[in-house]
């Protein structure tokens, strides 16, 4: 019988990668807690609808990407492709928008089906803000803020570049789409099969065609700033300001957009070069039509999502967790078992040796990366003490059983 292997585009995390996750998802929690946040967690799966209705049917995460299923009582259920649905939703149904303004953090794994490739896979990780009631350019900026402190934070904002760009109003938008199918109509013939789709269902989602011969041609399309009307003018020159009294540096990418109607105003990408194609981290915008078109109240809202799995792979610095004390004991295992339990009630990160004569257990401490050992010795313990060997230096004392815990604190 062949070997068990993991689901195509899934991946184990084994402690040193998860150790980065994690610190990236714990940065990520702590800096949106300076700015207000408070966590969330919603369902990894939701009813069907919560997406498809948000999504839209034509978007290519509906119709390609998404883990759907039936499930025992009929129901169309959906693994999460993404967490803003179902925190809309969540705000919906919770009833909470007699709390507004909200602010919301969440992170943890979305599915979806697609060709696994480096930082992309088909189960991986989000960390993500929603900030909800506020229709204001500043909180545009502050959200955008938010994300790039996180980077700063972890240190990889060097490698990272912010894109910038305003969808404008509705009025604006609609002139712009106008704009662009026209263009986009002369050059039917050399457009691929996806964006002559596009062109007739959600034509600002060509702008987003990976195809060589798509870009060429949208690299002369016409560009959403040129329709903005006076208040999208506006509003976008109040968002730069925020940005630049907040220090956050960024750069106008007149392409970037956001192919689904409820999307406005401001739409942003923090992206970089050090990933290959994947080069988007953390990308958001603007969306004050989508609980409405939920079915709730009428709500603005911004907010933007990162993949903590190509955060993780920007790191630089090796990440490591606290380094151990060991305990050695001597030929009453039970005690020495019962010692290392007492250190660890006091706060201490312990690794016990099961087994093995005293050369192999020290080995196994050193192998483990061990900061000092405590070693149970028949003369020491007659005495009502340890012998504790610092593993960096090599030096040994004799320390009594009653202070240990004082002494061990010096190691940490």
């Amino acid at each position: 019988m062949a070997a068990l292997q993991p689901v195509r585009g899934t991946h184990d995390l084994l402690p040193d990668e998860a150790r980065r996750h994690r610190h990236v998802e714990e940065v990520a929690r702590a800096i949106a807690e300076r700015y207000g946040y408070g966590e969330i967690s919603t369902p990894i799966f939701e009813f069907t609808e919560v997406f498809s209705r948000t999504l839209g049917d034509t978007s290519d995460v509906v119709t390609k990407e998404m883990y759907t299923f039936t499930d025992r009582g009929g129901e169309g259920i959906t693994l999460r492709p993404e967490g803003t649905a179902g925190v809309a939703r969540a705000f919906i149904s919770g009833g909470l928008s007699q709390h507004l303004p909200l602010k919301l953090f969440y992170r943890g794994p979305m599915f979806r089906y697609e060709r696994p490739q480096k930082g992309r896979l088909r189960q991986f990780h989000q960390v993500g803000i929603e900030f909800l009631g506020v229709d204001n350019p500043l909180a545009d900026a502050e959200v955008i803020a938010t994300g790039a402190r996180i980077i700063e934070e972890l240190g990889v904002r060097g490698t990272i570049t912010c894109e910038l760009n305003t969808l404008g109003d509705g009025e604006s938008r609609d002139a712009y789409r106008a704009a662009l199918v026209d263009y986009l109509s002369g050059h039917v013939g050399a457009l691929s099969k996806d964006s002559v789709e596009r062109l007739q269902r959600n034509p600002l989602r060509v702008l987003d065609s990976k195809d060589e011969g798509d870009k060429r041609i949208v690299a002369d399309a016409p560009v959403m700033t040129d329709y903005l009307n006076e208040r999208s003018r506006s509003y976008f020159q109040q968002v730069i300001d925020g940005l630049t009294a907040l220090g956050v540096p960024y750069r106008l990418n007149p392409r970037l957009v956001r192919g689904l109607d409820y999307y406005c105003h401001t739409a942003f990408e923090f992206t970089t070069d050090a990933l290959g194609a994947q080069g988007t981290v953390l990308a958001g915008g603007r969306y004050d039509g989508l609980i409405g078109q939920m079915g709730g109240p009428a709500t603005p809202g911004i907010g933007w999502a990162a993949g903590v799995e190509r955060l993780a792979m920007l790191l630089e610095r090796p990440l490591t967790g606290p380094r151990p004390i060991a305990v050695i004991p001597g030929p009453d295992s039970v005690q020495g078992l019962a010692l290392a339990e007492r250190l660890r009630r006091a706060g201490l990160v312990v690794e016990f040796a099961f087994s093995g004569n005293m050369g192999k257990r020290m080995k196994r401490a050193n192998k483990v990366g061990a900061r000092v050992a405590v070693i149970m010795g028949e003369e020491e313990m007659a005495r009502g003490a340890v012998a504790v060997r610092d593993l960096d230096s090599g030096a040994q004392e004799e320390v009594p059983l009653a202070s240990l815990e004082g002494r061990l604190a010096g190691f940490r």
